[in-house]
């Protein structure tokens, strides 16, 4: 059995997520399946920890929608990757924003959308970035509900764990949080907290 160099696995991975970002983006394109590009991911994340690939916070920045998202299940099992998962439907337009804090290059700003017709949910808050793991902690504060581009409900946002405490001193174990794995002028990929895999592409 030949093993595959992880630089060549690497560059097979980065084009089958590329050629599904695009994909999905183009009316009528042809698409990898799910498994092909959970796989892909897989070995993106696996790399990215091998090779303790360092993503700077300005990789991140912009708005950014979500195109693919795989499970808690999708993992590596005795080396072999694992799990499927689904390109997000066009009808639902989920974006997450990132946005520098002026006073601190590590800290951002985060802003989640979900779009369904008539229909918008937005949540914000702050965010942190820890470079060294590519790991981004955020916590949602505020929620702004609109129909028809009229606000119907605005409001905070109340993290029982955080309590009083400020977003700064809290622990990322109390946290939601994203690791990313890999950023591109593109696309950006993360595993969240839940154990998910999701792809993002540049909105």
């Amino acid at each position: 059995m030949t093993v595959q160099p992880q630089t060549s696995q690497v560059a097979d991975s980065e084009a089958i997520v590329a050629n599904a970002t695009r994909a999905f983006l183009t009316p009528n394109a042809a698409r990898p399946d799910g498994p092909t590009i959970t796989a892909a991911l897989l070995n993106l994340e696996r790399c990215a920890k091998q090779e303790h690939l360092s993503l700077p916070a300005a990789s991140l920045l912009g708005t950014w929608r979500l195109c693919f998202s795989a499970g808690k299940k999708a993992k590596l099992r005795s080396g072999q990757p694992m799990g499927s998962g689904f390109y997000v439907p066009k009808l639902a337009i989920a974006q997450i924003a990132f946005a520098a804090d002026d006073t601190d290059e590590n800290q951002l700003k985060v802003a989640n959308k979900l779009s369904i017709g008539p229909l918008t949910i937005r949540f914000t808050g702050p965010a942190r970035y820890l470079g060294k793991k590519n790991l981004l902690a955020f916590d949602f504060t505020h929620l702004q509900v609109s129909c028809f581009g009229l606000t119907v409900y605005q409001g905070k946002v109340q993290n029982k764990k955080r309590a009083d405490q400020p977003f700064e001193a809290t622990a990322i174990a109390q946290l939601p949080f994203f690791a990313f794995f890999s950023a591109t002028d593109d696309y950006i990929a993360a595993r969240g907290r839940g154990g998910g895999l999701a792809i993002w592409v540049k909105a």
